[in-house]
């Protein structure tokens, strides 16, 4: 599954003092290192405004924490390769699966669809782009509503019964279909209600409309200009890719889609993506911190929260997945997090994730 997770009642602590169950590791950035379309040179902590011991006793406590399944943190900070940091197995180059964060690029690649034409608006039916859907008040939905979760479908990533549960499309052997048959119970762009099939039809619209794999249309459109060469990224039947998870990247290769959205869509001087999009993207268009914990708004498949930092907050953006899959972005800070972890299904992931997060930014000065 992909969907992020509420967490317990009872907080489970994060940091546990126990004999260390994995040994970190360090990947050191080389002058020479290039990383691909994204560009970045290696800064020390301290030449960027962020305390290093800090940061080294935040690796030290994550080498000892006890569940095994944190993967990597990349920190980027004014264009550069802060820090980073694997634990439990994983590398500079292990690919991993960031669950529902994979949501947050199949919005781009929405973007990337209107912004060469091959979706007029956002305000269009999704009607048109995908053939044989049934006109029982599914006509009625628009592309916009499937962005920011309003579809009024039947679906509820958070119970089980629900006819468009994310657990029906695994099970099914034609994904398509199984959504055509999930009945609309509200107004479309009414109410928010997360739920994976959203983000599935939004693919499903990008596919139709450019006639290849969401694959194949992320590789020419982001992850070629971004230089994310290594990848896998889930088919299911018929002929689709799960626009709403099982994207397998590296943890720097996350960072480099939120530098993307830090640098409003341009790479090497070069814009790839307009800003109307990433600013759409990254709005409070509904406010969920009623039923999210962890965010305040979302907007395009990307989440908003101001998080507490001393007497003050900070606005972060962010991409989330199952498990405590984050690609955060800190304007204000001119910084971007990335962290992977493999918790999945565990209410502690997301809590661990938002409390690296919130060490970082303690260790972070403003200038």
């Amino acid at each position: 599954m992909s969907s992020r997770l509420i967490p317990a009642a009872v907080a489970i602590a994060l940091i546990v003092i126990l004999p260390p169950v994995a040994q970190a590791q360090t990947a050191e950035p080389s002058e020479s290192d290039s990383l691909g379309g994204i560009r970045w040179t290696p800064g020390k902590p301290s030449d960027y405004g962020i305390d290093g011991a800090a940061l080294d006793s935040l690796y030290a406590a994550m080498a000892q924490e006890p569940h095994g399944d944190l993967k990597g943190m990349v920190i980027v900070r004014g264009g550069r390769l802060i820090s980073e940091r694997y634990f439990n197995g994983d590398s500079v180059s292990t690919l991993h699966d960031i669950r529902s964060a994979t949501k947050s690029l199949t919005s781009l690649l929405m973007g990337f669809a209107v912004q060469r034409g091959l979706v007029h608006t956002v305000d269009d039916s999704i009607s048109p782009y995908l053939s044989g859907l049934p006109k029982d008040g599914k006509e009625k939905i628009k592309i916009r509503d499937l962005l920011t979760m309003r579809s009024g479908l039947d679906a509820d990533d958070g119970d089980s019964s629900s006819p468009g549960n994310e657990n029906t499309l695994d099970q099914s052997t034609d994904w398509i279909r199984t959504v055509y048959s999930v009945p609309v119970k509200r107004a479309p762009g009414s109410t928010y209600l997360y739920c994976s099939i959203n983000a599935f039809l939004t693919g499903a619209i990008i596919e139709n409309a450019s006639r290849m794999p969401l694959d194949q249309f992320a590789k020419s459109n982001l992850f070629g200009p971004l230089g994310i060469e290594n990848y896998t990224w889930r088919h299911v039947p018929i002929d689709r890719t799960t626009g709403q998870g099982n994207l397998s990247i590296t943890t720097r290769d996350e960072a480099k889609v939120g530098e993307l959205l830090l640098n409003d869509g341009i790479v090497n001087g070069k814009r790839i993506l307009n800003h109307d999009w990433i600013a759409a993207s990254l709005a409070k268009q509904v406010a969920i911190s009623d039923s999210d914990p962890y965010a305040d708004f979302y907007g395009y498949m990307w989440y908003t929260k101001a998080e507490p930092v001393g007497t003050q907050t900070v606005e972060v953006h962010f991409a989330s997945g199952n498990g405590g899959n984050k690609i955060y972005i800190i304007p204000s800070l001119r910084m971007v997090v990335a962290i992977t972890s493999s918790a999945y299904g565990q209410s502690y992931g997301q809590r661990r994730s938002q409390d690296i997060l919130r060490q970082i930014l303690a260790a972070t000065s403003s200038n």
